[in-house]
């Protein structure tokens, strides 16, 4: 075992935070099994305690410990997508503590597709069952870390231990699925799509609405992924006009956007994200920290694509622009 990894698997069964990378963004561990540890969790990212987490498991064989039913669907899903970016919302054991579910009747589990994340949570599984509660290793709200020293921004020494893993290769966060209320629900877009996930049950799952009974899972605030800078979503036409207001008005800008800088100017810091989905998702949550940090009125962002391809990034600029321009200091 690697000197890195006893540490932590050591850290987790004391009860403290150990932050590690998966194959969507950096997530804080705790030990899913001790509500006090996973109450860590909470007090380091200012989480609302009513706000569920998603247990992470070396392998989809550990689904019974935490689920007290297991349709049919969600075993095909998990053959075909784990480990990878794809959260299941099952009803949960009795003995799953509260702290985890938000107090509700269901939990979310997932097998992460990073090879230091699965060498953690299979050291970990002779402990309590292997299940590590990890949302994202960000303060609640913001944006989420994609390397190892977005978490120590954000989180510094209220983490024991991070494990660097190198940057995340997907960049956002998991499809979420409810399979927990009969037909399945996408409580969350992600890097599995739609299209995917009905290629394995041969049916498109339908598309959770508001005001809707669905349990309550990880980033579905309307404001979250959020810079601090006020954060405007424009349409490629707009995009220069927009630009060139802010010039007038003086203001210091960012920008993000798929082309190359079209105005150079001493007030415009400019970043280009790649024009396919999955390059746009990959550097989407490191161009807004880079360009949080530069003290801007604003960061322009050009407005992806609509479909169902751009449906994941879309929905976290949308909340990213929502929860922007508020800074919080606690």
């Amino acid at each position: 075992m690697r000197p890195d990894i006893a540490e932590a698997v050591a850290l987790l069964r004391r009860g403290e935070l150990v932050a590690f990378p998966t194959e969507t963004v950096y997530g804080l561990g705790a030990d899913a099994a001790n509500p006090a540890a996973v109450a860590k969790i909470f007090a380091a990212k200012d989480r609302p305690a009513d706000h569920p987490l998603i247990v992470h498991l070396p392998s989809a064989d550990h689904l019974t410990r935490w689920a007290s039913d297991v349709p049919g669907e969600a075993k095909r899903l998990a053959a075909a997508f784990w480990p990878g970016p794809l959260t299941l919302i099952l009803k949960r054991q009795a003995n799953v503590p509260d702290a985890v579910t938000g107090g509700q009747d269901t939990v979310g589990l997932r097998v992460p597709n990073h090879p230091l994340a699965l060498e953690l949570l299979a050291a970990f599984d002779g402990a309590n069952g292997g299940g590590l509660a990890a949302p994202s290793a960000n303060r609640f709200g913001r944006i989420s870390p994609t390397t190892a020293a977005h978490v120590r921004e954000e989180l510094g020494e209220r983490v024991s231990l991070i494990l660097d893993g190198g940057p995340c290769p997907v960049g956002i966060e998991s499809t979420i699925l409810d399979l927990s209320r009969g037909s399945p629900v996408l409580l969350r877009p992600g890097a599995i799509g739609a299209a995917d996930i009905a290629r394995v049950i041969g049916h498109v799952p339908e598309m959770a609405l508001p005001q809707t009974d669905a349990p309550r899972v990880s980033g579905s605030l309307e404001a979250h992924y959020a810079p601090r800078t006020p954060l405007q979503l424009v349409s490629s036409d707009g995009l220069l006009f927009a630009l060139r207001d802010a010039l007038v008005a003086g203001e210091r800008v960012a920008v993000l956007a798929p082309t190359a800088q079209a105005i150079s100017h001493e007030l415009v810091s400019w970043r280009q994200v790649p024009a396919d989905p999955a390059g746009c998702a990959h550097d989407l949550y490191a161009s807004l920290r880079e360009l949080d940090a530069l003290g801007c009125a604003r960061i322009l962002v050009q407005k992806p694509p609509a479909g169902d391809i751009w449906l994941a990034v879309n929905d976290r600029l949308s909340r990213a622009a929502a929860g922007s321009g508020e800074d919080d200091e606690t």
